[in-house]
């Protein structure tokens, strides 16, 4: 049965679109609306035909999707003469908390229980209700449907996702670790798989964007997650501190005079990238430390140097590594993390090639130096592709 699937991803300062015709997995069109918020937003729309990029000021989410609505319904550049010929529209959402570990048709619960999970995902679990909310408005024949980031992690063992703190407050309140990303990571992790050619794997995904994390996975099974109750721990990120020392969360509220409110605004959207430079967007960062901005270099050091420390972490974990993935916006195109990741680390037979490093290529890729014994993979994730599949195999099997 074909049908034509949306797939509205809204993250933190993007929303990023695909249109499918499923089952065949083809793309009839592609978009990015990214540095939401900001005057200097960027749009991009992309079908077989045409490819259209403009600036201008998105103020918010719904202004994003609202460019979209009208790039694929335009009368000369559109692919759609009607929003009724799209069937059903899967939705990325952050945080599921304990009660989705799959894909779900969206229903009034369904999206009060995303609502009641905004603390855990201040900074996502918004965004994605707001492009469920409007594409409900803007779709109201077709069946939507949500993708959860947590469902991956189900995985994990409970040596892993338990907090040592007292056992009550995860039999009755569910607090443990649930992971984030997870849909990126199942998809790159399992084109690493198809790459590799083999069953049996140990493989370190490292996802890098405006949210970064990284997740261990043995035999496609994901052991270990940075990113925990929320999407805080873990990695440096672009306005997320990762990790931190709690004490310094009570010296800022008992000391400091700070709010519980005003402490996790500053953990969520004034620290990372942002806190330590100024800006939250990498590349703003890397051509500022070209230019010698110290504190940008010290940023970009300190970004590489967490992910070398849990690298060397899920090494142990695994026992073993024999793949290193990188992907995400940042991933998959900075060719300077990359590097600043990958040194100092023979002992763990990871050696990177600069030359393979610098050059760029669509697809899969193996940047490692022939001595490497581990491979080092750039694969593109396609969580958009991810949640397409999932979608449709729920409306097939409805």
């Amino acid at each position: 049965m074909q049908q034509k699937i949306l797939v509205i991803n809204s993250g933190s300062s993007s929303v990023k679109y695909q249109l499918f015709d499923m089952p065949d997995q083809q793309v009839i069109c592609a978009g990015l609306v990214e540095r939401i918020g900001m005057e200097n937003a960027r749009i991009t729309y992309k079908t077989a035909a045409d490819t259209l990029e403009e600036q201008d000021a998105i103020a918010d989410h719904e202004a994003g999707l609202s460019r979209m609505l009208s790039m694929l319904t335009d009368p000369n550049t559109g692919v759609l003469s009607s929003t009724d010929e799209v069937q059903a529209v899967g939705h990325r959402v952050v945080h599921g908390g304990s009660s989705f570990s799959e894909t779900t048709i969206i229903t009034e619960q369904v999206k009060d229980k995303i609502k009641e999970l905004y603390s855990l995902a201040p900074q996502h679990n918004p965004a994605n209700y707001q492009g469920i909310e409007v594409a409900e408005k803007m779709f109201p024949q077709a069946t939507q449907l949500a993708v959860f980031d947590t469902a991956f992690y189900q995985s994990i063992p409970q040596t892993a996702y338990q907090y040592a703190i007292p056992t009550r407050f995860l039999t009755e309140h569910n607090i443990r670790k649930y992971g984030f990303h997870g849909t990126s990571h199942k998809y790159v992790s399992e084109k690493a798989i198809e790459w590799l050619g083999t069953s049996t794997s140990n493989i370190i995904s490292i996802h890098l964007g405006n949210g970064c994390s990284m997740s261990a996975i043995k035999d496609g099974q994901c052991i270990d997650t940075t990113l925990g109750f929320g999407p805080v721990t873990g990695l440096i990120m672009g306005t997320r501190c990762g990790d931190i020392d709690h004490a310094i969360l009570v010296y800022l509220v008992k000391h400091l005079g700070y709010s519980l409110e005003e402490v996790n605004q500053l953990l969520q959207a004034e620290s990372g990238m942002l806190g330590l430079t100024g800006y939250s967007d990498l590349r703003d960062i890397e051509a500022a430390a070209a230019e010698g901005d110290k504190a940008c270099q010290l940023a970009l050091e300190m970004s590489a140097y967490r992910i070398r420390q849990y690298i060397g972490a899920y090494t142990a974990s695994l026992n073993g590594l024999d793949a290193l993935v990188f992907t995400a916006g940042i991933g998959e195109n900075s060719e300077l993390i990359r590097q600043l990741v990958c040194r100092e680390l023979d002992c763990f037979g990871i050696s990177l090639d600069s030359e393979k490093n610098r050059i760029p290529a669509k697809g899969i890729r193996e940047i490692q130096a022939a001595a490497s014994r581990v491979r080092i993979l750039v694969i593109p994730t396609n969580e958009e592709l991810e949640i397409a599949r999932q979608s449709y195999a729920l409306i097939a099997n409805t």
